[in-house]
């Protein structure tokens, strides 16, 4: 039992963590951060299970892990205020040519990101753009005027 608590403890911080962290760097991983997400993968292994090394023990760990996801999963798919805090809702970022420094302050993210996910949509600057929204998984969509 203790593994299975110490397991659903780790599970919800983890989920905090990258709900903290934001989408954006979550979605631009560069070599260093993929480092620290073994790094961080071995750290949270050896929380929850400390000094159990058996296949029973391990196969707790894992049942509990995936119970809690496909839980997680199944209540944001039937409850929208839940689906909210779970994965998130689009964010504007440019409006009609005009950035929403707002909106870009609270989600790090710069104009020159904003202006580099243009050209990748062949839009040569910023002003033509009707819309730059950030989706849920870190990609900013770029709709032309």
């Amino acid at each position: 039992m203790d593994l299975v608590i110490r397991a659903t403890v780790v599970f919800f911080f983890v989920f905090l963590v990258t709900r903290v962290v934001g989408r954006r760097e979550l979605s631009q991983l560069e070599p260093f951060d993929l480092i620290l997400l073994v790094v961080v993968g071995d750290l949270v292994q050896q929380g929850v299970t400390q000094s159990d090394e058996s296949v029973t023990g391990a196969l707790i760990v894992i049942a509990t892990i995936a119970l809690l996801s496909i839980a997680v999963s199944w209540i944001s798919f039937r409850w929208r205020p839940i689906r909210v805090i779970t994965e998130g809702e689009p964010i504007v970022l440019v409006q009609d040519g005009q950035p929403i420094e707002r909106n870009m302050r609270r989600q790090r993210i710069t104009l020159e990101d904003i202006q580099e996910e243009a050209r990748q949509a062949q839009i040569d600057s910023v002003a033509d753009l009707r819309w730059a929204i950030l989706e849920d998984g870190g990609r900013i969509s770029c709709i032309p005027r």
